[in-house]
């Protein structure tokens, strides 16, 4: 329960449906984190207002630590992969580990059958029973499926995601209905651990990056100017590079080999092909022949038609049917055929 109105509904609704609900707050933050966070999801407010709703809801509430696995799975990734150029996606990688992988540890721990997530997402077994498949939540506009790609078919066969087919209106209804204070909660929209979004602010700020100069060049390898990290720039940035040219220019490559800003024209950010790698599926356990399928390239991107071909074990070439801009390494590729997420794995440099 982090403290929100979305969980704060799904311990309600399943208190409706008959369960009998436990709610849990993994305490994930580190001190640092907490001094500058303290409304956000991983502040202690969010642990007041998750006891609240649990004493309101007369269910047992728990406050378990699991910083130690978030500066593991979570921090350090996210430092670590920005240090070889590319952009991580932690919340992919904390519902893999801590939500859906701690939490079910600590279901074991306390004799319960399923963990449960406010998750705009739906799950439901194929026709003969053997996998289960996982979809689009119906709010398309909340739609979070593109964060869960990665759950492996263990981990849904312990999941329920009592949200799939509500609305946020939904949501805030129940919440209200059940007179709970988390019901008109403003949502947080950034990285729990990184309140004011500023990325390379928090690297420095943590310890996890030091500054170290490089050079910002142009497609033919010409030297424009000095960064101070790679870490601090992302694909697809213009401003904020600290040169001086004709036209603007983007970000179309970090070199992290060579400690180098790669900058170009827009037309440069275009491209129409990649290959992704630790890839995970759900209606099978590997892709063995081409599929066309709707990718998705990073969480806001609309999608758009592509074909993926399986080249060597746990990798793919996607195709895309038009070129996309700022296909960004490090992100998560996620693939759909209608509401059905067949899978997905991550982009690579």
């Amino acid at each position: 329960m982090s403290g929100g109105v979305d969980s704060s509904a799904t311990a309600a609704l399943l208190i409706e449906q008959g369960y009998d609900v436990i709610g849990i707050t993994l305490k994930l933050w580190p001190q640092d984190c907490v001094n500058r966070a303290e409304d956000k999801c991983c502040g202690p407010q969010a642990v007041t207002d998750a006891r609240s709703v649990c004493h309101k809801l007369d269910i047992p509430y728990y406050l378990i630590d699991e910083a130690a696995e978030f500066q593991k799975h979570v921090i350090q990734y996210f430092a670590d992969e920005y240090k070889a150029g590319r952009t991580p996606n932690p919340c992919v990688m904390c519902n893999q580990n801590l939500k859906f992988g701690r939490l079910i540890d600590r279901a074991d721990q306390l004799g319960a059958d399923f963990i449960a997530t406010g998750h705009f997402a739906r799950m439901e077994k194929n026709a003969d029973g053997s996998r289960y498949l996982l979809k689009r939540g119906r709010d398309l506009r909340k739609d979070q499926s593109y964060f869960l790609f990665s759950l492996r078919q263990d981990q849904l066969a312990r999941t329920l995601f009592p949200l799939g087919d509500k609305t946020k209106s939904d949501t805030r209804e129940v919440a209200r209905h059940c007179q709970l204070k988390t019901a008109d909660k403003e949502e947080s929209m950034e990285i729990c651990f990184v309140p004011d979004n500023n990325y390379g602010g928090f690297l420095q700020q943590a310890s996890l990056v030091q500054k170290h100069l490089g050079d910002i060049v142009d497609l033919h390898g010409h030297v424009l100017g000095q960064h101070e990290g790679i870490e601090f720039y992302t694909i697809g940035q213009r401003k904020g590079l600290g040169i001086t040219t004709a036209k603007p220019v983007y970000v179309v490559e970090l070199d992290a080999e060579r400690n180098r800003v790669v900058v170009g024209d827009d037309s440069a950010l275009d491209r129409d092909e990649f290959t992704a790698d630790r890839c995970n599926w759900h209606p099978f356990d590997k892709l063995t022949q081409p599929i066309e399928v709707t990718a998705k390239i990073r969480y806001n991107h609309p999608g758009t038609p592509a074909t993926v071909t399986p080249t060597e074990p746990g990798k793919v070439k996607v195709k895309l049917h038009t070129p996309q801009r700022a296909i960004t390494p490090g992100q998560a590729a996620v693939f759909y055929q209608d509401d059905l997420v067949v899978g997905g794995g991550w982009i690579m440099r």
